[in-house]
């Protein structure tokens, strides 16, 4: 067993990586295959120093030539190897061949599974630090389904052997959860990094699938990334299903809108409509290669200190009814958004926002924890070919529309404010719905959970009905208990 600490304070034992190897050796019914491409045997030369693993691995490969790996798991459509459907096809393949070449009279109580990854590590010219999809399909019952667990890494390290034995290291660590932690999926993630430190490696997408998982919600798994700080955001389609983030922005036109969307209202849609036909006129924007997000930061969830799962699922059934990909963050400022979209696009981008939004990003005490302060952040902002579409906003005083050309910032800020508002960078939104300029997400809220009415009129068509069927924000004009997720 080794400790763990944080900081000072103990915080746990955790077993030695060769004492997770042992125990799964001398389980005389977990056997299975594994598959490595693209990054060494890693894993599986965990299990073969442990000792007795003649019980547990029924085969180990290596198909490096692209050939050979492609005469073994079929040929990919897009040519490349580092997939998620490579992924599923190695692991789809090993277990075929487990349970066509084991009679199952002969093994009756034997738990067959195939761990797999495929991988490219850090190229030589050191500019791309390598990724890779990991995988387990299993079985905890001979006559059960398959249940399957699927990963996508990313490295952080600088040396390619730094990476391999990170990657032996985590393969342990998932088969090693997958067979004692699959009734708790939350620790079961958490143990992934077990003698292995969060800054060396980043996962950021997650998905559980069978039998033993079937009350999982996949979109809390990535929740759970963002929240433990594994990664810095996960993304899911409208259908709610996890996306890799690096394929879903690679080379595409980004346009962003941050909120609370609690609920999504009709301000929140005008904004969107609006930008978007607005983004799309700019010069390089294809629309079949144009991306929206609705992006909700961590610090949006938490409730009271704590992240209310039910009330982000809320959120997000919302806004996937209405079409739209979600992505949750851990960013607070405006600038590591951008920053975090550059590292898949070089492509234009857009954020759309209101006016209170566009007056905070003016504000030094966001920027005090940077050397180079404000500047340093708008460097990182505006460098970028980036544009802010901004919707108005009316004074609830003075009955005032406010736009780019009347708002105030902080006087010292007044010089720098022009300077990006006078070089394009801030495009007031004109062809506004002046309808919703009274509409604001807390009121609504408000007139939610006191059951006021007037707040359906205020929400996309088919939300409301939403809202009121589920029970959600404390609705209570159902008068139906919500059912436990």
């Amino acid at each position: 067993m080794a400790i763990v600490l944080k900081g000072d304070k103990q915080i746990e034992n955790v077993p030695s990586i060769k004492a997770k190897t042992l125990r799964i050796n001398l389980n005389e019914d977990i056997y299975g295959t594994f598959a490595e491409i693209g990054a060494g045997q890693e894993t599986v030369r965990n299990f073969f120093r442990a000792g007795g693993a003649s019980g547990t691995i029924a085969k180990a490969m290596s198909a490096y030539d692209k050939d050979f790996s492609d005469a073994i798991y079929g040929i990919e459509e897009d040519g490349r190897y580092v997939t998620e459907l490579r992924l599923k096809k190695m692991l789809g393949h090993e277990i075929d061949l487990m349970e066509r070449r084991l009679s199952r009279e002969k093994h009756p109580n034997k738990l067959f599974f195939a761990y797999a990854n495929t991988v490219a590590t850090i190229d030589f010219s050191k500019r791309y630090k390598g990724h890779g999809w990991v995988g387990i399909r299993f079985q905890l019952d001979p006559k059960e389904d398959y249940n399957e667990i699927s990963i996508h890494i990313r490295f952080h390290q600088t040396e390619a052997r730094l990476q391999q034995e990170t990657l032996g290291v985590l393969g342990v660590n998932l088969i090693y959860g997958a067979f004692y932690k699959h009734d708790n999926p939350k620790k079961l993630l958490r143990y992934l990094y077990d003698h292995i430190d969060k800054d060396t490696i980043e996962i950021d997408t997650v998905n559980f699938s069978g039998p033993r998982f079937a009350h999982i919600d996949n979109r809390l798994m990535s929740l759970q990334l963002v929240k433990n700080g594994m990664t810095e955001a996960v993304m899911f389609d409208p259908s709610g299903n996890n996306i890799l983030p690096a394929e879903q922005l690679y080379k595409k036109n980004v346009l962003a809108l941050r909120g609370s969307f609690r609920p999504v209202t009709k301000v929140n849609m005008s904004m969107f409509e609006k930008s978007y036909e607005m983004f799309l006129k700019e010069n390089k924007v294809d629309k079949d290669k144009t991306e929206v997000i609705f992006e909700i930061t961590l610090s949006n969830l938490r409730a009271e200190g704590e992240i209310d799962e039910e009330d982000f699922l809320d959120r997000a059934d919302l806004l996937c009814s209405l079409g739209q990909t979600v992505m949750i963050s851990n960013f607070k400022e405006y600038y590591r958004v951008v920053e975090y979209f550059s590292n898949y696009t070089k492509a234009r981008m857009g954020l759309a926002m209101g006016v209170s939004n566009l007056i905070e990003i003016f504000d030094e005490k966001y920027y005090r924890h940077l050397s180079g302060g404000i500047l340093e952040a708008f460097g990182k902002l505006f460098f970028r070919d980036l544009k802010v579409y901004l919707y108005p906003m009316k004074d609830q005083n003075s009955g005032q529309v406010i736009t780019s050309e009347n708002l105030k910032v902080h006087p010292r800020m007044k010089e720098l404010y022009k300077f990006f508002k006078f070089n394009g960078k801030v495009l007031d939104i004109t062809d506004y719905d002046a309808h919703t300029l009274d509409i604001f997400s807390r009121e609504v809220l408000k007139m939610i959970e006191n059951n006021e009415e007037g707040w359906q009129e205020m929400l996309p068509d088919g939300i409301a009905e939403m809202i009121e069927e589920k029970g959600l924000f404390g609705c209570i004009v159902c008068n139906v208990r919500r059912p436990h997720r």
